[in-house]
């Protein structure tokens, strides 16, 4: 096999490699043969289909297979021969038919960087640390209480708080929305699941209750004939239902798997709950500091475009996919996105380069523990381990995310490390996008 490198780019790297072609042709015979003894065809009996039929029926499959492995065996042997490391999958370039005894192709792909030894002990990082206070029990089981109020009719004004059914429909200078008829639709006033606005317009209305009203619909808003304009709306409620909280007895206590120990019990057990949130949500801020400052201090450095390219793909489908599930579209440019991806990129690049450094191996304790941790969230944990252990891939989404962790503590431990306390509530608030 001969082998020539060509630096096109910084990164990019267009390595031109020729093999045998009897290397090619002897794989080719081998499959053949193979699918002779094996295959099963009507009109023959097995291990008799003629090496003409074989051939017939199967060889194109089997040359562009046989190329397929040719090409990825002998690359491999290639970037091993020269040293080079590969940032995404080559594209490859051939006509692949035998030139003078040879089959020759092209791959161009880009290497990772040069990155030199990353030195962390002078990145300052603040590690949040937090508690699980009495009153963070209480406003949880106050939320738990709301999440399973019922609703009860009622005969007067809806007010804040209370369920409202209405039928609305909307004049705009484009038309009417819905062109005929009525839309039927609900919401709790205040929640702010339509908008703060048109929330606070339903107040005062009862059952039959009938109100029109001029209103701006917000950009972005779920229904597209409207977002964005101005509009006369003529609404009629239908019922109003105000909320029925449970009190905190048994029954309540048993909803949630707590049969017994009473009011205790599921104090304890709401603890372990926010307790084993509250370590996710620790990781993630904690994740967050050290990505920002390591990325910050190697901001010079240059990393294949086309993992930032295929990482902001992902994320505009992401966005895309919230989007719609939100009942709107997206309102960012693809481009928008290439800023982010570029920092997961070399957050990625420079996490792993400093495992590789350091020599830092999975903890198969802690691929156990957060499999557990994962896994209790569900109603039968041990199927939900069950699956992890037979999915490969779920397996090793795991245990990439508890190296990754072991590296951000590692890189805690080993930098500048100032802990900040954060009350409970003030660490559940989300993470501002970068």
């Amino acid at each position: 096999m001969q082998v020539s490198v060509e630096n096109t780019s910084n990164l990019e790297r267009k390595l031109t490699v020729s093999v045998p072609a009897d290397r090619l042709e002897t794989s080719i015979s081998k499959r053949l043969q193979e699918l002779s003894r094996t295959v099963r065809l009507k009109g023959f009996r097995p291990g008799k289909v003629p090496a003409k039929v074989i051939q017939q029926r199967f060889g194109d499959q089997v040359r562009s297979e046989a190329m397929g492995d040719l090409i990825r065996d002998s690359f491999n042997e290639a970037v091993r021969q020269e040293n080079l490391r590969p940032a995404v999958s080559p594209s490859i370039d051939t006509t692949g038919q035998p030139e003078d005894g040879e089959i020759r192709y092209i791959a161009t792909f880009e290497v990772m960087p040069e990155i030199g030894d990353i030195d962390v002990s002078s990145l300052e990082v603040r590690k949040p640390v937090s508690s699980v206070e009495s009153e963070d029990i209480d406003r949880m089981i106050e939320t738990l209480r709301m999440q399973r109020r019922g609703w009860e009719a009622v005969e007067r004004k809806a007010r804040k708080g209370d369920m409202i059914l209405f039928e609305s429909a909307a004049e705009t200078d484009h038309g009417r929305v819905p062109a005929e008829g009525m839309d039927r639709a609900g919401t709790i006033i205040g929640s702010n699941a339509l908008f703060e606005e048109f929330e606070a317009k339903l107040e005062g209305l009862k059952k039959d209750a009938e109100k029109s009203f001029d209103i701006s619909f917000p950009e972005g808003y779920r229904v597209t004939e409207l977002a964005g304009k101005q509009a006369k709306v003529s609404v009629k409620a239908i019922r109003v239902s105000e909320p029925k909280i449970p009190e905190v007895d048994q029954e309540f206590m048993a909803s949630f798997g707590i049969r017994d120990g009473g009011i205790d019990r599921f104090r304890e057990e709401v603890r372990a709950n926010l307790e084993r949130e509250m370590k996710g949500a620790l990781m993630a801020r904690l994740k967050n500091e050290v990505v920002e400052k390591l990325v910050e201090a190697h901001k010079e450095l240059e990393f294949p475009s086309r993992m930032i390219d295929a990482e902001m793909q992902g994320l505009v489908a992401q966005a895309e996919q919230q989007a719609q599930q939100r009942g709107t579209t997206l309102d960012k440019s693809a481009e928008d996105f290439r800023e982010p991806a570029r920092t997961r990129v070399m957050a990625a690049v420079l996490l792993g380069e400093i495992a590789r450094q350091n020599d830092l191996r999975l903890d198969p304790k802690r691929v156990n523990e957060m499999l557990a941790t994962i896994a209790s969230t569900y109603e039968e944990p041990e199927q939900v381990i069950e699956l992890y252990r037979q999915d490969e891939e779920l397996m090793s989404g795991l245990q990439s995310r508890v190296l990754e962790d072991q590296v951000i503590d590692w890189i805690a431990e080993h930098g500048k490390l100032e802990e900040k306390t954060v009350s409970f509530t003030e660490l559940m608030q989300p993470l501002m996008p970068a």
